[in-house]
């Protein structure tokens, strides 16, 4: 699907479920504009449930990645967003922060995140997978539809188009 944010925003503002994420979120991945329906991962300075995420094949599904707004590490790098794009993720959104982000940016995948930070996470298997998360002063649930471009993310309770 073709699309930008800012249209989707103009035709589906007042639609019940269409939210607008607040800004704050760079551009990291190959891919810049990216969409499909939402799995997600809490992540507390842990990646090891994202890892396990990204080894399923993805579906065109986006992985949204609630890491707390931790700026003390990474969650996501070279090897997480190679094996993203392996098994066919359309992106993952770190409300974190990343790393390798030159090998990252070779990618076709979309990744966005907070920031880069050199340090990885922990590995502790900790976390949970396929739960509501909320930042960016919205609320992200698996199935839903996840909207991303240069202008910002956007989600909807059903595929826009």
């Amino acid at each position: 699907m073709d699309f930008k944010t800012a249209d989707l925003c103009d035709t589906h503002s007042s639609t019940p479920g269409f939210q607008v994420a607040e800004p704050g979120f760079h551009d990291y991945g190959g891919r810049k504009s990216f969409s499909g329906p939402v799995s997600t991962v809490r992540a507390p300075e842990d990646n090891s449930l994202v890892r396990k995420a990204l080894e399923e094949p993805g579906q065109g599904r986006v992985l949204v990645v609630d890491g707390g707004a931790s700026r003390r590490c990474a969650l996501v790098g070279d090897q997480l967003a190679l094996l993203a794009q392996r098994n066919g993720w359309a992106g993952v959104v770190v409300n974190g922060c990343i790393r390798d982000s030159v090998e990252v940016g070779r990618t076709e995948v979309g990744v966005k995140a907070l920031g880069t930070h050199p340090l990885k996470s922990g590995k502790r298997n900790e976390g949970q997978r396929d739960v509501e998360v909320r930042f960016a002063g919205i609320t992200f649930r698996p199935g839903q539809f996840l909207y991303a471009d240069e202008d910002g993310i956007v989600t909807a309770d059903k595929a826009l188009g």
